[in-house]
Formats: structure tokens, C-alpha cells, sequence
């Protein structure tokens, strides 16, 4: 059980870590006037953001079975 709430921690930082990455890129490339691909960062970083959300959850819920 807890070798599950540590992997979800893991996988939220490492998405949380990917969508800053993208938002960086996005940045970048909205300041130099590329705004389709600044888009697409800005969409990936999303995903990304969604995904780190996610594992938030499912480590919350397993943390209350365990330990609630």
C-alpha cells in the first residue's frame, strides 16, 4: 500500500516537473511571436498539469483508506 501512495507522489512531481518545463517553453516561444507553437506547449503543459492532478488524487484517497 504504501509503495502505491509513494508512486503516485512520484508521478504527480514528475508531471508537475513536465507541465513547468512546457509553461517555460511556451513562454519562450510566445515572447518570439511563435504563438502556434507556444500553443502547443501551453496544451501539453495542460495535460500534463491534469495528469499531476490526478495522481494527487488517487495518493489522497489512498492515503485516507490507510490511514483514515
Amino acid at each position: 500500500m504504501d509503495h502505491d501512495i509513494h508512486e503516485h507522489h512520484e508521478k504527480a512531481a514528475h508531471h508537475h516537473d513536465e507541465a513547468a518545463k512546457h509553461h517555460r517553453e511556451a513562454a519562450k516561444h510566445h515572447k518570439s511571436g511563435h504563438h502556434e507553437k507556444a500553443a502547443h506547449h501551453s496544451k501539453v503543459a495542460h495535460g500534463h498539469s491534469l495528469h499531476a492532478t490526478d495522481h494527487h488524487h488517487h495518493a489522497s484517497k489512498k492515503h485516507a483508506e490507510h490511514h483514515g
